[in-house]
């Protein structure tokens, strides 16, 4: 088979692993994805297109990850809902230089309150740099560029 289309099975396996870690509430398991010094931001399309640096979240390594679980499960208080995460069917492969493969995926996450209706909750894509390792593929970065003008009530859980 294609190599290509072999990175391109892998990469949208490590999407579709995250999306269900999340979803299934695993927070602790969600630093994994990443390298030890990965980075994770969560920022609006217009500071990204304008190359401006104000993220709502920004995070510089799994250290800082594990203190994000941390304040998710022990010690911030919100009324519960669950998350569904939608990703596009295929990543898209931009290239890879230097051992780090670049990709994009899109993704729509929806909330649900519990006795409530599922509402649209953020929508944009991850832009990737992935890194394989002896436990395969990990992000070097990862950063959700929302769509949406408006965040509903408060960021708490990883997109």
């Amino acid at each position: 088979m294609n190599e290509r289309l072999l990175l391109q099975l892998e990469i949208d396996q490590l999407n579709a692993a995250y999306a269900a870690a999340l979803d299934e509430r695993r927070f602790d398991d969600w630093p994994r994805f990443f390298l030890e010094d990965g980075r994770y931001t969560v920022q609006a399309r217009e500071n990204f297109d304008r190359k401006l640096p104000l993220a709502l979240i920004a995070l510089e390594s799994q250290g800082m990850m594990k203190d994000r679980v941390y304040g998710i499960t022990q010690t911030i208080y919100h009324g519960p809902y669950y998350t569904r995460h939608v990703l596009s069917p295929r990543a898209q492969l931009l290239g890879e230089e230097g051992g780090r493969i670049r990709a994009q995926a899109h993704y729509a996450v929806f909330r649900t309150r519990p006795g409530d209706a599922s509402e649209v909750y953020n929508v944009g894509r991850y832009i990737d740099e992935i890194v394989r390792t002896p436990d395969g593929l990990k992000f070097a970065s990862r950063s959700c560029v929302y769509d949406s003008e408006m965040v509903l009530n408060s960021l708490i859980y990883p997109i």
